[in-house]
């Protein structure tokens, strides 16, 4: 284990672990039950969420302009997505859809097109 590796030359009673930071973050919320930490990584740790949108909002304007261009000349290859099915916005208000679309589980995506017919 990681933690055991990192506090085994400690210098003394040590109940803490390790100094070394260990940062957890949470990538997305289809699993709504408690997160459960396991406390043999020690005491020297974070955990938080991580949203887009908010790490942006941290970066001048140039280095934002500079991850919109990365994302545009590689929406085919690393930002490339695939999607279960399209929807019309009128699909998209049938009950038999919306119970698709709102299940939280990975491995399926819908899009909504509105000017699909």
């Amino acid at each position: 284990m990681m933690e055991a590796s990192g506090s085994k030359d400690a210098k003394g009673f040590n109940t803490y672990g390790s100094d070394s930071n260990k940062q957890v973050y949470i990538y997305g919320g289809l699993d709504f039950s408690p997160t459960i930490l396991n406390r043999a990584y020690g005491m020297t740790w974070s955990i938080g969420g991580w949203l887009l949108m908010r790490f942006l909002g941290k970066l001048d304007k140039k280095r934002v302009g500079e991850l919109y261009q990365k994302v545009a000349m590689e929406i085919n290859t690393t930002f490339a997505s695939s999607y279960t099915k399209e929807l019309s916005l009128e699909e998209a208000l049938q009950p038999e859809n919306v119970a698709l679309y709102n299940a939280k589980k990975t491995g399926e995506k819908y899009l909504i097109v509105p000017n699909k017919g």
